[in-house]
């Protein structure tokens, strides 16, 4: 199969002359909501400099977040995988050695047919992950998948609690431009610290602040950047949102700010909905969130009073196992002020739907049978290891392809996903550009390019474009992009489309001009493609899209998810968290890092310089009372494991908090007796009603002196 030779990479007919620098045109694939529209310093047909944001996208405005603007350090690192290679040592050790691609994929095909002639065809699990966000270097991995019959895939472990709770009100993952946030007289992030995470939000924000004089409020746990940054903070314990939102449409229909014709008109509101909203008081709400019963007034006040308030939903709220059931609470409160008739008002969260793309060419969807199991993504732990429930009925997982995922660091249960990794009876193959922990499991490992020497389109989920990425650098060494290697396998396998026969552009083409989009080469010429809805239907002023056209205040999740047992009827606080306890006395927070994207740009320099070490924040006043001196070295468990840390002692976050931000590389912790594991190893893999998910937010810790607890365990 050809490395995408359909065409030369992007601007080549008019490369530089030697040691000019030529800008070309690209976009981000990273898992991050801007999906940037970028331009590249391209030096030669082999080496980049810097990368910009195009300013030309209005939502990416030409910012860019630290990490990709260097993104050279990425590359051009000296550690990326350049050839293919088969394990010789034990699963984990890391032992390999260089073999051909066409020996690789003969060995994968033969291990993939033998573990079906054994098992059936859903004994193979294709997994991929956020590593790209690329629809055809990500997804079009399902069309082998379909095409073969082989497992399906719930690709829970980043939205699904969040995209559930947004579906149970909204009715569909979509909304207006998140750019209006520019229009707006009042501005909260609730459970997002853009700052470090989604920089291009913050310029909208702070074009509001500067013109109309906006205000904005921040709701998290921690005191982050972003919290750093408002004229308002919340600082709340962390699983407690829903009952913040709660208190507050308390507020508002208690004191007369609530538009009763707007409810009536476009929501399912009623007086048993009013009746149980009216009893949930802030001085309720104040016990459980740990908030001043006045901060709750005041916020309150100030979001039912102004009409162009614009809520910006981040992820981490959500994160939790009550995280669909805050993200519902949390939602439903511009529906009640009617926020959503304004420009620069109402609520997004993510436009994960409604893109208007026929994908069944790249995905294979028109393959798929209904009939084939499908697995949760964020339980591969139990699911490699035959956990109760996990395997859906069906075989055990015997053969796997990995493509952007380091699970062995980024999946929950890290104890259980390395298990199941090690287990003798199961083939892996990893796609990836450096030695992860999960490659270090595989029979075999392939070497695969960066988002740079290959070619895709992204969904701006985070915004209203798509945008579009031609290959800017030739394939590194032997590396080969998914698409390739999936067309490869195709063909040995005897899977059959029409797309494995097309290189990833002439895919894009098509994908796009099925979709009444344009061609692929005037949509990279511009960078993006405008997807924006008017403003009546981003708003819904028409209606809502669910069934009766109205936000459902009565959310149905039993439509959503199979692990809807429990789920309240009405807008609440589920109290359902990892309780702390005299063993476990700390609730554990796992944000990102500024610099870290999950496992990503861990190995590079810049993002190691600023991030220093792996830390946990905990409350002056709790370390004082645990022995805990600033900077000391502490063991953070539970009954899953533990790790070493260093304490960073802080005053911006409530009593029992403790905050571990980034997911290093296991050999990261300070510990010379580790077992090379990293903190998701303390995380639990229970699903998160009601379509699964992660609590990654919602761990119950023991937090102690390294050398106490060396003795202790003596």
């Amino acid at each position: 199969m050809p490395l995408d030779s359909a065409h030369p990479a992007a601007g080549a007919a008019t490369a530089p002359a030697s040691g000019a620098v030529a800008t070309v045109r690209s976009a981000c694939p990273h898992d991050c909501p801007s999906a940037c529209a970028l331009e590249v310093e391209r030096l030669s047909p082999t080496r980049i400099g810097r990368i910009r944001g195009n300013k030309e996208l209005p939502y990416t405005a030409g910012v860019v977040c630290e990490k990709v603007s260097r993104y050279a350090e990425r590359v051009h690192h000296p550690d990326r995988l350049g050839r293919p290679l088969r394990r010789t040592g034990a699963k984990g050790e890391g032992e390999f050695a260089p073999i051909g691609w066409d020996d690789a994929l003969d060995e994968i095909a033969e291990a993939f047919l033998r573990a079906e002639a054994r098992y059936g065809s859903e004994t193979v699990w294709p997994y991929h992950s956020g590593g790209t966000l690329g629809l055809i270097s990500r997804w079009g991995l399902d069309r082998l998948r379909h095409a073969k019959r082989y497992s399906k895939q719930r690709s829970t472990i980043c939205v699904g609690p969040s995209s559930s709770g947004w579906q149970a009100g909204v009715g569909m993952l979509t909304g207006p431009d998140p750019a209006e946030a520019a229009k707006s007289d009042l501005v909260v992030v609730w459970g997002g610290n853009p700052v470090a995470t989604h920089v291009n939000l913050m310029s909208h924000i702070r074009r509001a602040r500067k013109e109309r004089g906006a205000e904005l409020v921040v709701v998290d746990v921690y005191d982050t950047p972003t919290v750093q940054a408002a004229d308002r903070a919340l600082i709340l314990r962390p699983g407690t949102d829903g009952a913040l939102a709660l208190a507050m449409m308390q507020v508002i229909l208690a004191e007369g700010l609530a538009d009763r014709d707007y409810l009536a008109r476009l929501t399912d509101f009623g007086p048993e909905v009013e009746r149980h909203i009216l009893s949930r008081t802030p001085t309720w709400a104040a016990d459980i969130t740990g908030l001043p019963e006045q901060d709750i007034i005041d916020f309150a006040r100030l979001y039912g009073r102004t009409r162009r308030s614009f809520l910006r939903l981040g992820l981490g709220f959500t994160r939790s196992r009550n995280g669909a059931v805050a993200m519902h609470a949390v939602s439903c409160l511009p529906a009640l002020t009617g926020a959503w008739q304004e420009e620069g008002g109402g609520a997004f969260y993510a436009r994960l739907e409604d893109w208007g793309l026929d994908l069944n060419l790249a995905h294979g969807l028109d393959l798929a049978d209904p009939a084939i199991r499908s697995l949760d993504q964020s339980r591969i732990g139990p699911v490699l290891t035959g956990a109760p429930g996990a395997l859906e009925g069906g075989p055990p997982v015997t053969a796997m392809l990995i493509q952007n995922a380091n699970s062995a660091e980024v999946a929950p249960d890290s104890r259980a996903v390395r298990a199941g990794l090690a287990r003798d009876d199961l083939f892996l193959c990893v796609h990836e550009q450096f030695m992860t922990a999960t490659a270090r499991y595989a029979d075999i490992v392939l070497p695969a390019t960066t988002f740079l020497e290959c070619d895709d389109f992204y969904m701006g989920w985070g915004h209203s474009a798509l945008t579009v990425g031609k290959r800017v650098l030739e394939p590194y060494a032997e590396t080969r992009s998914n698409h390739d290697v999936v067309c490869g396998l195709a063909k040995r396998l005897g899977a059959e489309s029409p797309a494995f026969d097309m290189s990833a552009w002439e895919l894009v083409d098509a994908t796009l001009q099925r979709s009444g989009k344009g061609s692929a080469d005037a949509a990279a010429d511009k960078g993006w493609i405008d997807c924006n809805h008017p403003f009546e239907d981003a708003h819904f002023l028409n209606g809502f899209p669910t069934p009766d056209g109205k936000f459902h205040f009565r959310p149905d999740w039993a439509a959503l998810g199979p692990y809807h047992a429990g789920m309240p009827a009405l807008p609440h606080h589920w109290a359902v968290t990892e309780a702390a306890d005299d063993a476990r006395p700390f609730r554990m927070v796992a944000p990102p890092a500024r610099t870290f994207l999950n496992s990503s740009f861990t190995e590079t320099r810049g993002s190691q310089r600023r991030e220093g070490a792996p830390t946990v924040l905990i409350l002056a006043a709790d370390a004082a009372a645990h022995g805990i001196a600033d900077g000391a070295r502490v063991r953070v468990g539970n009954d899953r494991g533990a790790v070493t840390l260093t304490a960073r002692l802080t005053d911006g976050l409530l009593p029992g908090t403790a905050i571990v931000e980034g997911i290093w590389p296991g050999d990261s912790y300070s510990d010379p007796a580790g077992d090379g594991m990293g903190i998701n190893r303390l995380v639990s893999a229970d699903a998160v009603g009601p379509v699964g998910g992660v609590a990654f937010h919602d761990t119950a810790v023991w937090i102690k002196p390294a050398e106490r607890e060396a003795a202790d365990s003596a």
